[in-house]
């Protein structure tokens, strides 16, 4: 975060503090023993628990689940949280001695960014307690205590996460409405609601569009998706500024429309020239450059107000195919490029992918490097119309060296499997890498 956003959520977390009720009176020895002991059971499953509770709240609201890079850190969020309840709960510490997770005071911020109602954010807190609160009852009666006991263990952890979701909900609450507030001053917002409309509605105005925006669709676009890849906070001028360098390398129609999405994603359209055969797939990848540190993600050429929406559409596709948790991409991937469309597909249910890969490659879905060489030499195998030369020569190894490792990697995977499943699920692994291996 930047240092105006501690502020802001520092001022927004006192405030929070001061209007929280009582926290729980301090309970006897014997209960707080019970409370670390169900403490040490929860850290002992916190990983589980924080997939079940990121899971429920991605499927309990589709508004949250809405890009890979978001889905990470709404992950990180709940990882935060989780890991203080169990810190309070281990240690008996007073709520207003706690600072929040700095991943959950950046989620909010990014939902600020990107439009998300804040009714949205509350809600995804009270789904986390719920389920939260399901699984420290299943751990006190795994304590196998008395009646008296168990009950009064029960009332404090449940005054306990009650008090700490009240307090990181008015935390994070304020916090987003600090960042809405500024994010809708400093950025064009007038042009991005109209873009998003346009976006979400086949059958919106054009000439409307076109009025308020200044960007003439009656042409053919290219769009891209901008973002800063360690995401360290690069300013949005650089991405803007990129964006429009990009416009004068592979544009000639005119000026780009540009619009930030959060403090490290911008989408923009580039308007193209009529004829110009250097905006085609063939010839994209090489003419797009960028400064180090940031991304770009590019749909095909589209003509006119469906081709505006569905350039975006595939440049969104092959987003989310370089965000995916431990995928393999470089700075620049298009939707054309050689099995993008394909797999960004396949990456919407990535736990229906992964098992299907484990079906097609068994043993060679193996995160080792030793499965590694040998997807890949089947990959370029099949890449090469089943050349042992020409995979030698593209590999530089000797054809025996490719043959055998062909052959070693044909009889790990399950017996007479079909070659285009084959080669789908090797160019998935290449792509997603370690998301969809068995680990």
């Amino acid at each position: 975060m930047t240092g105006s956003a501690d502020c802001r959520s520092t001022a927004a977390g006192d405030a929070a503090r001061d209007r929280l009720a009582e926290v729980p009176a301090a309970a006897g020895s014997e209960l707080l023993e019970h409370a670390a002991i169900v403490a040490k059971m929860l850290r002992e499953s916190e990983s589980e628990i924080v997939a079940e509770l990121s899971s429920v709240i991605t499927r309990g609201i589709d508004q949250l689940d809405l890009d890979p890079k978001m889905v990470e850190l709404l992950e990180a969020s709940v990882h935060g949280n989780v890991s203080t309840i169990i810190h309070v709960l281990a240690n008996d510490i007073p709520i207003e001695h706690l600072q929040p997770a700095t991943a959950a005071v950046e989620y909010a911020l990014r939902l600020a960014q990107r439009d998300v109602p804040s009714n949205f954010l509350v809600r995804a807190y009270h789904l986390g307690q719920n389920s939260m609160l399901r699984h420290c009852y299943r751990k006190v009666e795994e304590l196998d205590l008395d009646s008296e006991a168990s009950m009064a263990l029960t009332r404090h952890i449940s005054d306990l996460v009650f008090g700490y979701i009240e307090w990181i909900t008015l935390y994070v609450f304020e916090a987003y409405e600090d960042e809405r507030r500024r994010w809708l001053g400093v950025q064009g917002n007038v042009q991005s609601a109209v873009i998003h409309t346009f976006l979400g509605s086949s059958d919106a105005d054009e000439r409307a569009f076109e009025r308020e925006t200044g960007y003439r669709l009656d042409r053919r676009h290219l769009a891209l998706v901008l973002w800063s890849s360690d995401d360290d906070a690069r300013e949005l001028v650089v991405l803007t500024r990129t964006a429009r360098d990009l416009a004068s390398q592979l544009g000639g129609g005119g000026t780009p429309i540009v619009t930030a999405i959060d403090r490290s994603t911008v989408w923009t359209w580039i308007p193209l020239a009529a004829r110009d055969n250097a905006a085609e797939p063939s010839e994209m990848a090489g003419r797009i450059t960028a400064p180090a540190g940031v991304r770009v993600a590019y749909g095909l050429p589209g003509r006119g107000g469906q081709g505006f929406r569905r350039s975006h559409a595939q440049a969104q596709s092959a987003y989310s195919v370089a965000t995916t948790p431990g995928s393999s991409t470089g700075q620049v991937i298009g939707f054309g490029d050689r099995g993008v469309a394909v797999v960004s597909l396949l990456a919407q249910d990535l736990d229906s992918t992964r098992a299907w890969v484990h079906e097609v490659l068994g043993a060679l879905a193996a995160d080792t490097p030793n499965a590694a060489t040998l997807r890949e030499t089947l990959s370029v195998y099949f890449a090469t119309k089943e050349s042992y030369l020409h995979t030698a020569e593209r590999l530089n190894l000797h054809r025996n060296t490719v043959k055998y490792r062909v052959g070693k990697a044909l009889a790990e995977v399950p017996a007479e499997r079909d070659r285009l499943d084959l080669a789908l699920a090797l160019t998935v692994c290449e792509f997603l890498g370690t998301t969809v291996l068995d680990r």
